[in-house]
C-alpha cells in the first residue's frame, strides 16, 4: 500500500557485511529497500527487520543491469515518491594479483560494478533523493596504490572520485553526499583480502553501522 510519508532507505549491497548491518540499524525508522544478488542474505535481513517491528522490500537483482535498476527506481518513485537515504555498499571484491597479471574478466567485473554501475545509479537515484535526501558512500583508502590491490584499489578510488565530484556539485542545493571511511571489520570481503588475519581486533559491523549513522 502506498505511503508517501514513509521514510525510505535504499541500500545497494544489503545482503551481508556493513550493508546488512546498516539496514538492520535503520529499521524500523525507515522502510528498507534492500538490493543484492544473494537471495538468502536478503531473506535473513528481512527476518531481522521484521523482528524489530520494521518492514523491507527485497530486490534480488544485479545493479549492473541498467533495465532492472531503472524499473526499481521507477517503482520506488511510484510507491513512495522518493527516498530519504541511499546507502551504496555494493562492491566487487577482485582477486589480488600483481598489476601485470590482472585477470581480464575480473577487471571487467570490477569496472562494471565498482565504477560504471555507481555512475549509472547516481543518475537514477538523484531524482529520488531530491534536494533533501542523503547519499552515503564508503572510502577504502588503504587499498589505493597498495601492492596486489591494483584492480580493486583503482576501481574503488574511481568510485569515490565520482562520489566526491557529486558531493562538490550538490554542496549548495542538495542532495547531501556523505563519504565515510569505515574501520576494518570481519567481513567476507576482508577475509578474502587478508586470509589468516586475526579478526578479534576488528570492529563489529553493527557497531560500525551505529557510528557511521551517527555521523549523518
Amino acid at each position: 500500500m502506498t505511503n508517501p510519508d514513509e521514510s525510505v532507505a535504499l541500500i545497494t549491497g544489503a545482503s551481508r557485511g556493513l550493508g546488512f548491518a546498516l539496514a538492520e540499524a535503520l529499521a524500523p525508522d525507515y522502510h528498507i529497500v534492500a538490493v543484492a544478488r544473494t537471495v538468502g542474505g536478503l531473506e535473513d535481513l528481512d527476518d531481522r527487520i521484521k523482528a524489530k517491528g520494521g518492514a523491507a522490500t527485497l530486490a534480488p537483482m544485479d545493479i549492473t543491469q541498467d533495465a532492472a535498476m531503472q524499473h526499481l527506481c521507477r517503482s520506488i518513485h511510484d510507491r513512495w515518491g522518493g527516498v530519504k537515504l541511499w546507502i551504496h555498499t555494493a562492491i566487487h571484491d577482485t582477486q589480488l594479483s600483481p598489476a601485470d597479471h590482472i585477470d581480464a574478466k575480473d577487471w571487467d567485473k570490477a569496472i562494471a560494478l565498482n565504477v560504471r554501475a555507481t555512475g549509472i545509479m547516481i543518475t537514477y537515484v538523484a531524482p529520488l533523493l531530491g534536494r533533501d535526501g542523503t547519499a552515503l558512500f564508503f572510502d577504502d583508502p588503504s587499498t589505493s596504490g597498495a601492492k596486489f590491490f591494483g584492480a580493486y584499489g583503482s576501481t574503488k578510488a574511481a568510485q569515490i572520485a565520482l562520489a566526491r565530484s557529486w558531493q562538490a556539485e550538490t554542496a549548495k542545493n542538495g542532495p547531501r553526499v556523505h563519504i565515510a571511511t569505515p574501520n576494518p571489520m570481519p567481513t567476507a570481503l576482508r577475509a578474502r583480502f587478508y586470509p589468516g588475519e586475526d579478526r578479534s581486533p576488528l570492529a563489529d559491523p553493527h557497531d560500525e553501522a551505529a557510528r557511521l549513522l551517527a555521523e549523518l
